[in-house]
């Protein structure tokens, strides 16, 4: 019966025969703290000998990093399982992940599932590898969250472009609609020290840009597990982060709109290694639907988070996200949302149609009506409608400007594009020796949501 000792030792034989060295292969779902935390584990692979491949491509491993924002995030889930399997039938396929973590017996009851790790497990995986025998039934192999403190950091790199930082890990808080802090536990950081360190060896590959990533970036240094006396603050690490040399720039993710300070706007406003850009969860304009999704803000504390950063920044780009179809958002309540973001500066939305979660207030509770599903679709529809005329709007606003480009480096019929500080894509000739670099140029003409350099 093939198993994890049976195959250890073809390992180390590969390396005396000169055989084939193992193979490991990653795929992974949602969010970019999902893609930071595997790109650590793929790094511990191949420190370990593994052969990186594709997914898609024969491993003797499959890792399977999952999502669980929604049910279609779910979908996807079984369906890459199903792949991961079907192309790799005797490999050890394990999957963790939000979705491993809230619903490992479903996990487990899918075909081919050798391993399910939980969110804390994650970071023992290859107790799981080493030990790995296959069995009739998948092990499962989740543990509660409700206590967990370890800050497992993690860092995903874009050929040295750009790199997601991870600087904190689950939330404290208890919207009505979302699974996060029972897929990842408590808000906690990492140390200062840490997150500088990292900052200075990502300077040293040549990587221009760090994106500050996180499930509640806002709550940096101040969650339960965080110790006695705290990590410092969001604002003191940005402090500290300003002061690495060899940083281009630097991007926070996405921060709540009632921990977005004053003090922390303006430092962003005058440090010129802190791009102009902020991503602020909106999730209704409605202030009895923020009621009902058990958000801490209301629509007034948005406005005047906006309104900071229009002072301190003109230019800024300003991101919002946005739920449509929650339960208890009728017709009216819909319409004041469009009408406020419609008469706000903000830049662009990225809107989300609600799904029901398993055991979550917004799920379980019968006082708010359920919104039927084409309805929330063709909200949807609306938003983006309108997200698209804002951005236009915004990006028109700029033409004739210049401002600085961080190059991609990939190449799509002849053209590369890049990003300028406050989020605006922009597209040229393919060139080589720009790619990776920050260049001033003058944004000549939009096209469709993309503008041309001069």
């Amino acid at each position: 019966m093939p198993g994890a000792s049976i195959r250890l030792v073809s390992f180390q034989l590969h390396k005396v025969r000169k055989l084939p060295m193992p193979r490991v292969t990653f795929h992974t779902l949602g969010c970019k703290l999902n893609f930071a935390e595997t790109s650590g584990i793929r790094r511990r692979f191949a420190n370990r000998g593994y052969v990186v491949v594709p997914f898609g491509h024969v491993a003797d491993v499959v890792v399977i990093n999952t999502c669980s924002v929604t049910s279609e995030a779910d979908r996807k889930c079984r369906q890459v399982i199903r792949r991961g399997r079907k192309t790799s039938p005797e490999a050890c396929l394990i999957v963790t992940g939000c979705y491993a973590q809230l619903r490992p017996e479903a996990v487990a009851a899918i075909e081919g599932v050798d391993v399910v790790l939980g969110t804390r497990e994650k970071a023992r995986l290859f107790e799981f590898v080493d030990s790995f025998e296959r069995r009739d039934e998948a092990q499962v192999n989740v543990s509660c969250t409700d206590d967990l403190q370890d800050f497992d950091p993690a860092l995903l790199s874009f050929e040295r472009t750009r790199a997601f930082l991870k600087v904190q890990d689950g939330c404290d808080y208890s919207c009505a609609f979302c699974t996060i802090p029972r897929a990842r536990g408590g808000s906690r950081s990492a140390s200062p020290n840490q997150v500088v360190e990292q900052a200075r060896a990502i300077a040293v590959r040549g990587i221009q840009e760090i994106v500050l990533t996180g499930v509640n970036i806002g709550l940096y240094g101040q969650g339960r597990h965080d110790g006695a006396g705290g990590n410092g603050t969001l604002l003191r690490l940005l402090e500290d982060l300003s002061r690495v040399e060899g940083i281009a720039r630097f991007r926070i993710s996405s921060i709540e709109p009632n921990l977005l300070s004053d003090d922390i706007i303006d430092f962003v406003g005058r440090t010129p290694s802190f791009v102009p850009h902020f991503h602020l969860p909106l999730q209704s304009g409605d202030d009895t639907m923020l009621g009902i999704m058990r958000r801490r803000y209301r629509r007034s504390v948005y406005v005047s988070r906006v309104e900071r950063i229009r002072q301190a920044m003109p230019d800024a780009g300003i991101g919002a996200d946005v739920i449509v179809g929650h339960p208890g958002e009728c017709s009216e309540r819909f319409q004041t949302t469009v009408r406020f973001l419609r008469d706000l500066p903000v830049t662009y939305l990225h809107t989300f149609t609600y799904s029901e979660r398993p055991d979550t207030v917004s799920a379980t509770t019968t006082r708010h009506r359920s919104v039927p599903v084409p309805e929330r679709r063709a909200r949807n529809r609306t938003l983006r409608t309108l997200s698209d005329r804002k951005l236009a709007a915004f990006v028109d606003s700029q033409v004739g400007t210049i401002r600085p480009v961080l190059w991609e480096r990939g190449r799509k019929r002849d053209l590369m594009r890049g990003y300028t500080d406050n989020y605006i894509q922009v597209q040229r000739p393919f060139d080589a020796q720009r790619a990776g670099q920050v260049e001033h140029v003058r944004l000549r003409r939009r096209e469709g949501l993309t503008v041309v350099a001069g």
